[in-house]
């Protein structure tokens, strides 16, 4: 199955090419230890959810109309998928949706309905909806593979990083990191309350898990996916956890010390790597999105 998705992923860079952006990387060097950063908060979108949604609406019959569920990003990037491709879309939200993140779903022309106080509430309403492309948020191997096209261009930018961290919700960036990473090593990084993937790996199956954290707009899945649980597992990608105090401490210095400004979410790899949790000579940490109020 990973072999397989590996070439999709190579499949789904030529497909979603001519509508995404390159992401710049940084390389750059913090308490005396080298590390580059992806900077795909600087994608289209403010977020990498662009690249699996339009992989996921460029693969098969083309709809009449896409609905899905989201915290925000995926939304974002699903609504705006379809907006390039002149499909109509519904995004279902929970009701604590931040309002920044809901204002640019509207403004990318689809319609939004807040459903439930949960993720998994809002998904179980859009389910309802009938003929219509749903497209998931993570479980879904085009969706994978159109995240994958991140790692791609990490190998082809630094092909001496030998690590790549990258923040978790349901997993389906993480999954798709790890099938396009050539072999590299993967660092699964979570909320501490919010951590659906590492309590799925201590389990040995995917779980129910609390969502509790600062970082949970973007990465508060209660249950990661079958899918990208299946894949990190056999590529043995490591998980650790942080703290939101670490997560909000390392927030502030991707401003301070990098001017980047980005959501929690964003800053949960850099997180990892300031504790000491991200092995490796050089890794990359995959600063994922920037959809939020955010003030230094």
């Amino acid at each position: 199955m990973t072999a397989t998705l590996s070439a999709e992923v190579t499949a789904a860079a030529d497909r979603i090419r001519p509508y995404v952006r390159r992401t710049p990387v940084l390389r750059a060097e913090f308490d005396g230890r080298p590390l580059v950063l992806k900077l795909e908060h600087l994608q289209r979108t403010g977020s990498f959810k662009l690249r699996g949604a339009l992989n996921a609406l460029l693969t098969g019959t083309r709809p009449d109309h896409v609905v899905t569920a989201s915290g925000g990003n995926h939304g974002i990037g699903v609504a705006t998928a379809a907006a390039i491709l002149g499909l109509p879309a519904t995004v279902y939200a929970p009701v604590s949706i931040p309002e920044s993140k809901a204002q640019r779903i509207e403004e990318a022309g689809a319609r939004l309905v807040r459903a439930g106080g949960t993720y998994a509430e809002a998904a179980a309403a859009a389910h309802e909806v009938t003929n219509a492309r749903y497209v998931e948020a993570y479980n879904d191997r085009t969706v994978i593979a159109g995240q994958g096209t991140v790692a791609a261009e990490i190998v082809e930018d630094v092909p001496e990083a030998d690590t790549i961290a990258v923040a978790v919700g349901g997993g389906g960036l993480a999954a798709g990191i790890a099938l396009g990473s050539g072999g590299r090593r993967t660092v699964a990084v979570e909320p501490e309350h919010c951590g659906c993937l590492h309590q799925a790996l201590a389990a040995g199956h995917p779980v129910d898990a609390e969502v509790d954290s600062v970082a949970s707009s973007a990465l508060g899945a209660t249950r990661a996916g079958e899918v990208p649980f299946e894949i990190l597992t056999a590529c043995g990608a490591h998980s650790v956890v942080v703290r939101d105090e670490e997560i909000l401490t390392a927030r502030d210095l991707l401003w301070r010390e990098f001017r980047l400004a980005v959501e929690p979410a964003a800053a949960v790899p850099f997180a990892a790597w300031l504790a000491g949790r991200v092995p490796g000579a050089l890794p990359c940490l995959v600063v994922c999105g920037a959809n939020a109020d955010w003030t230094p």
